[in-house]
Formats: C-alpha cells, structure tokens, sequence
C-alpha cells in the first residue's frame, strides 16, 4: 500500500495508525500548491480531488477520505484493537467520533486556512471551534480517550485535527482535559515515531 500524506495535515492520522497497527507502507509527499508529489507524479491524477490523504491498496484501488482510511487500516490489524468488530455498539460509537471530528472539528479549522483572514471572521471561527473543544473537554474528563480506555482510529483523527491549534494560535489552556488528552497520545511510541517521520517534532 502507498499513502499519499502532506506534513501535519489530516494525512498524519493515518500514518499514526499504520505505526500503530504495524503495517508496512510506502509514503509519497505531495506539495498540495503545486500538486505533485515527492516522486515527481501528478497528485491530481491519483486523487481529482486534489486533497490528502489518498491510499493506494494492494489491487491498484484507492481510497480518499479519513474516516475510512482509518476505518480500512484499522480492519487490516484486528489484533491491534485499533477499532471494535463490526456489528458492535463500541464501533459505532468510534465512527461517531470520527464523524463529529470531520463535521465539526476539521471542518471547523477550514476557514482559518483562508489567508488573509479579516479579524471578525477569524473571531467567529475560533469561537465555534471553542464550543466544540469545551464539548470535548466535558467528554474527555470521564475518559482516556474518545471512546473509553483504549486508543483508537478516532483519537488519530481528533489529535491530528487538535493539533492544528498550534499552528493557528489557538489557546487551549481553558480546556484542561484536552491538554492533557493531547500530551496522553503524543507521548504514544508510535505517535512520536509518526510526528518524527513528518518532519514535526526533533528526533529522540
């Protein structure tokens, strides 16, 4: 399989669980403004449309969103426990998780990517994302991660996402929960072997 990624966006959640699951993948960086990649291909005729991550499987088909990269990578490593067996109520609430994290997190860091940004806007933007990360907080508070006391496919999503308020100066002291959640997977091995594998943090 070959994963399609670009530092530090979205793409960095699936890595994550590669490294979790211990899946042996290729990576190919794309330069999402010019949109070629790393090994000198068209990223839009691998993937129209133009964004990361994209998945290339084993049979040439290729996968295009988060949730079911994630979802896909997951069932390749059941023993990793990555994501709960089809059929359960513990699955759906982990989908339920990715959902709200692409509808109302990473959605919600869209506008902030638009440069410039007037000052009103950029207000309104980071305070809905604040009604959401004080959700989170409450949540957060009753567990280790998402979905209870195991990590999964949802917390490579959510983190990913989270992190990102770096980035755009986003304070999070206010949450305690989510500080805490987000220092309880980056001190993961395989999440620091990811962030180092992108270039994110000094290798240790």
């Amino acid at each position: 399989m070959k994963l399609y990624y670009t530092p530090g966006a979205c793409s960095l959640a699936p890595r994550i669980i590669a490294c979790e699951a211990g899946l042996q993948i290729e990576y190919d960086k794309v330069d999402l403004k010019t949109q070629t990649t790393a090994s000198g291909r068209d990223y839009v005729r691998i993937n129209p449309k133009g964004y990361v991550p994209a998945l290339v499987l084993h049979n040439g088909d290729i996968l295009a969103e988060v949730p079911v990269i994630l979802e896909y990578l997951a069932d390749q490593a059941p023993y990793a426990r990555l994501l709960p067996k089809l059929g359960s109520l513990e699955r759906y609430r982990v989908k339920e998780w990715l959902d709200f994290t692409g509808a109302e997190l990473h959605k919600g860091f869209e506008p902030l990517w638009l440069a410039p940004m007037p000052p009103k806007a950029r207000q309104l933007a980071v305070s809905q994302l604040q009604r959401r990360f004080a959700y989170l907080d409450q949540c957060l508070r009753e567990r280790s991660y998402l979905a209870g006391d195991h990590f999964t496919v949802a917390d490579a999503y959510c983190f990913t996402v989270l992190s990102w308020s770096r980035f755009h100066r986003i304070d999070l002291s206010a949450h305690s929960a989510v500080t805490a959640y987000m220092t309880r997977v980056s001190d993961r091995p395989m999440v620091k072997h990811a962030l180092q594998a992108e270039g994110l943090v000094a290798q240790g």
